[in-house]
């Protein structure tokens, strides 16, 4: 299971460092690509598979499964650390940061997340206001 927050930074070659407690989880090679909240998501392997067949099964005639297929699945790669467990970022995926090197790594559960740090505050800020609507909507609370 993913959780936390930890803060790095984009280097000067589109490289981030991975927190340990993470790359411990994701083995050798995971994939990476694009979330739906405007950050760039990490996936094991497997859990990316399981992902893979669940688009599988949605009907392709729909003009919105095949959008989200698109986006989706375009955007992935797979990817592993360097030695000093880092994990390139493709050109493609660098816009999502707005030229920025602030980066806020989360842990969602059964994947992680790469925010740009702006971005990330903003959000954060912003669900936490409402934090107790939300909780009442989905049915849980726990806080």
């Amino acid at each position: 299971m993913f959780i936390g927050e930890y803060s790095h930074n984009l280097d000067a070659k589109n490289r981030i460092i991975i927190p340990s407690k993470f790359r411990d989880e994701l083995s050798d090679a995971f994939i990476l690509t694009r979330g739906i909240d405007t950050c760039i998501a990490i996936y094991t392997k497997e859990h990316f598979n399981r992902l893979v067949e669940k688009l599988r099964q949605l009907p392709d005639y729909s003009k919105n499964v095949r959008a989200y297929k698109k986006l989706f699945l375009s955007s992935a790669c797979e990817v592993s650390f360097d030695s000093m467990g880092r994990v390139q970022i493709p050109l493609f995926l660098k816009p999502i940061f707005e030229n920025e090197k602030g980066c806020v790594i989360v842990g969602v559960d059964d994947h992680i997340e790469i925010w740009n740090e702006k971005r990330w505050r903003d959000f954060y800020l912003e669900t936490s206001k409402n934090i107790e609507d939300i909780s009442e909507e989905i049915g849980v609370n726990i806080l």
